[in-house]
């Protein structure tokens, strides 16, 4: 994971009221059986379920997500700039594979991730900002009917250039909570989003099940109730804009 600076978006108007403001929480690394799997399944909010293919509990872990009426989203692993190989998992999206060997890797990801409707990237610093890379993965998504979620782990990213040239529906992450695996790091960013959240008309928050995920889940059902006097919590999808519509890319930090 690399944390990113946050995007500019558009303010809520003065006097907005809270139930006007929306709020969609994002769970990456569902897949492998990880810690805090069970506790964000759980949490009394809706919530997305980004689920890594290819691993031991990639479809028990979408079936669940879907049963328990979450979003499910195919989180795919994409190089990054630095990082283990061992991070990303089978069937990773490298700069260096064919065209052809691109294409046939985001489809079988998505054909081992039941009941998804929209991907996002885990880790691809250095995938998201190659325009090659993203024109491929983006137009399968395209044919697929699935929207897309930039993680924005590059400030170079070219995802909203090209999902907007294809007519891809995008949405873009805000905020990192658990980038950093304490209590006190995820504290901050709970305050951090309380911020974004008071201020803007829509918010797309990303943590993790795994190391951090016994300290976020924690942290999610403690600031539920502050968070819900501020917004309305929504499913990713709900952000989308309507059918046939584009959202207009949020530009990436410089």
């Amino acid at each position: 994971m690399s944390a990113v600076l946050p995007p500019a978006a558009a303010a809520a108007p003065e006097g907005q009221p809270a139930e006007t403001r929306r709020v969609a929480v994002v769970i990456d690394d569902f897949g492998n059986h990880m810690k805090g799997t069970e506790q964000m399944l759980k949490l009394p909010i809706p919530l997305t379920a980004a689920v890594m293919p290819f691993l031991p509990s990639t479809k028990a872990d979408a079936e669940a997500a879907h049963a328990a009426g979450r979003d499910v989203i195919v989180h795919l692993p994409m190089e990054p700039v630095r990082g283990k190989p061992s991070w990303l998992g089978p069937k990773a999206i490298l700069t260096s594979l064919s065209d052809e060997e691109i294409r046939a890797r985001v489809e079988a990801a998505i054909a081992e991730v039941p009941h998804a409707i929209g991907m996002n990237n885990h880790m691809g610093s250095k995938a998201t900002a190659d325009e090659r890379v993203m024109r491929i993965v983006l137009q399968v998504c395209k044919e697929r009917g699935l929207f897309f979620l930039d993680s924005r782990t590059s400030h170079k990213t070219v995802v909203p250039k090209v999902a907007q040239e294809l007519g891809v529906p995008l949405l873009q992450n805000d905020v990192f909570l658990d980038d950093v695996y304490t209590h006190q790091h995820v504290s901050r960013q709970i305050g951090v989003l309380k911020g974004m959240v008071a201020k803007r008309e829509k918010t797309v928050v990303i943590g993790h099940v795994g190391p951090p995920g016994l300290i976020t889940s924690g942290a999610l059902l403690a600031a539920a109730p502050t968070l819900q006097a501020q917004a309305r919590f929504v499913r990713l999808s709900e952000l989308l804009p309507p059918a046939g519509g584009q959202a207009a890319p949020t530009p990436a930090p410089k």
